[in-house]
């Protein structure tokens, strides 16, 4: 299965010269959030496949203009042809405002899934808006990752990890593709391709640096 994973940046290269042949090929669309719900709209009009998405810190506007056409799967375990995956969008609470939390927000959230967790024995692809703690994350609290997110790695050890918030343009600490344990973690900034069957990822292959 290809998956096209987004977040953060609208990309010229679909928004601005849009050819439906370049999502020839993509099974799955993931959105990692801080997108514009237009855009999201504007994707899912030419592609079959899903169009999933999780909340940025930026995203109040889907409260009234949500994305057309496309699946929130926040707070929950979304199947797609047997991959599991799961949404927990938003980032580290810095203001008052909707889509942030405190590191006890985020358990308390993942604590209300323990009964789909069970159900669906674990997850495959674990979906953030914000990164893991200590995990190419910022040390400012705004972009600070969540210590859940490494907790839930450990102990489901999905295949993949998937999180914008931290755009790749701050700095080359803040990698691309990166591995913790067994699990695949890719920064889904402006886009990034990769195949659900790859055992290898490359910041090259696929998508910007």
């Amino acid at each position: 299965m290809r998956i096209l994973t987004i977040a953060d940046e609208e990309c010229a290269y679909f928004w601005d010269h849009f050819e439906k042949s370049k999502l020839e090929g993509i099974d799955l669309i993931i959105s990692c959030g801080d997108l514009h719900p237009h855009y999201l709209s504007f994707l899912a009009t030419f592609t079959s496949a899903p169009v999933l998405y999780v909340h940025g810190n930026h995203d109040t506007k889907y409260a009234k203009v949500p994305p057309e056409g496309c699946i929130c799967i926040e707070d929950q375990i979304y199947v797609h042809e047997g991959i599991r995956i799961l949404g927990l969008g938003g980032s580290m609470r810095y203001t008052p405002g909707d889509h942030q939390y405190t590191e006890k927000d985020m358990r308390r959230r993942v604590s209300k899934l323990w009964f789909q967790l069970l159900r669906h024995r674990g997850f495959d692809i674990l979906v953030t808006h914000a990164p893991a703690y200590q995990l190419n994350d910022g040390r400012d609290l705004p972009h600070q990752g969540f210590k859940t997110f490494l907790e839930l790695m450990e102990k489901y050890k999905p295949k993949f990890f998937l999180h914008g918030h931290v755009h790749i343009s701050y700095g080359r600490q803040h990698k691309r593709c990166d591995k913790y344990q067994d699990t695949f973690v890719i920064n889904a900034y402006e886009r990034y391709v990769f195949d659900f069957e790859d055992e290898e990822l490359s910041p090259l292959k696929y998508g910007k640096n």
